[in-house]
């Protein structure tokens, strides 16, 4: 977790947050034809088929997961059962640029957990890098309006990211912290299906319960078999694999950082196919987001 941010890592960083917001849009696009929580079980069961062929194996019944099955089906609940299915509930009501904005406030909250939780000292450099990005995420919820910031009241999506941000700001940290049996946590597509597995059943359980409310009408057809193509392999399993990878190499303090390149690339896609152009206050928060990168990354 100490290494230097090299042009390899930093581009797995960065295609994480570019997959990422277009799992945002996509979610956008598809909010009438699927419940948000069957959405997330849907496309994780779509992963979990398309990756067991690589990773069968760490399910049989001798696999070294399961004398480790709590810490990875807590991994599953947080990142795979609650992120994205909080995320999709959050679109419900708010567009992929302002859910991706509220998201933004990631490296506030590694910052803090790491802090409270996992004993790692936090940097002035990172206070200042934090409060750049927080002030990006106000400047979006208050729309440029300064004055009105205490009168900000926040639409159901923006309370729904920002539990989602919670919940992967600590996913985050214990994936650094999952040591984990060599067989699981060196392979992979075995790491990942070890959480999928768990995940898929998190995620099933809360379907059912959406279904049992009665939100269970499931507009078939092309639009949304494409949609659950992309969201299973791009922002599944490719993003979560260089997201894994670039947490295991900086650390989640700093890779949170880059998370925050989501809003612009969710900006630039709705831009492109949901035709939500973004405002003057949208590029202030931008430009708050990256100067809390480089200030945070900067040795």
């Amino acid at each position: 977790m100490t290494q230097k941010i090299t042009p390899g890592t930093a581009a797995l960083l960065t295609l994480a947050p570019l997959l990422w917001a277009g799992n945002a849009v996509v979610g956008r696009l598809v909010h009438e034809l699927v419940p948000p929580i069957t959405l997330n079980f849907l496309r994780w069961a779509l992963a979990f088929a398309l990756l067991l062929p690589l990773a069968h194996g760490v399910l049989r019944a001798g696999s070294p997961l399961w004398p480790h099955w709590r810490r990875y089906a807590l991994l599953g609940l947080l990142g795979v059962g609650l992120y994205n299915a909080l995320q999709y509930l959050a679109l419900q009501t708010s567009s992929p640029l302002n859910v991706t904005l509220v998201g933004s406030s990631m490296p506030l909250w590694m910052l803090v957990l790491g802090a409270l939780f996992f004993g790692v000292a936090v940097t002035r450099r990172q206070l200042l890098g934090a409060a750049l990005s927080m002030a990006g995420v106000l400047c979006v919820l208050n729309h440029g309006q300064w004055s009105a910031l205490l009168a900000l009241r926040l639409v159901p999506g923006d309370l729904f990211m920002l539990l989602a941000t919670l919940s992967w700001s600590l996913y985050s940290w214990l994936l650094v912290r999952t040591v984990g049996p060599a067989g699981v946590r060196g392979d992979w597509a075995a790491f990942l299906m070890a959480q999928m597995v768990f995940g898929l059943g998190w995620s099933g359980l809360m379907a059912g319960g959406e279904w049992a409310l009665g939100a269970h009408h499931i507009a078939w057809g092309w639009p949304l078999a494409l949609a659950l193509a992309y969201i299973a392999v791009g922002p599944a399993i490719v993003a979560y694999r260089c997201w894994g990878m670039g947490v295991q190499r900086v650390g989640p303090a700093v890779a949170g950082f880059f998370a925050n390149l989501t809003p612009l690339f969710a900006a630039l896609l709705s831009a492109a196919f949901l035709g939500e152009l973004p405002h003057a206050y949208h590029a202030v928060a931008f430009a708050l987001i990256v100067g809390g990168i480089v200030v945070s990354s900067r040795r």
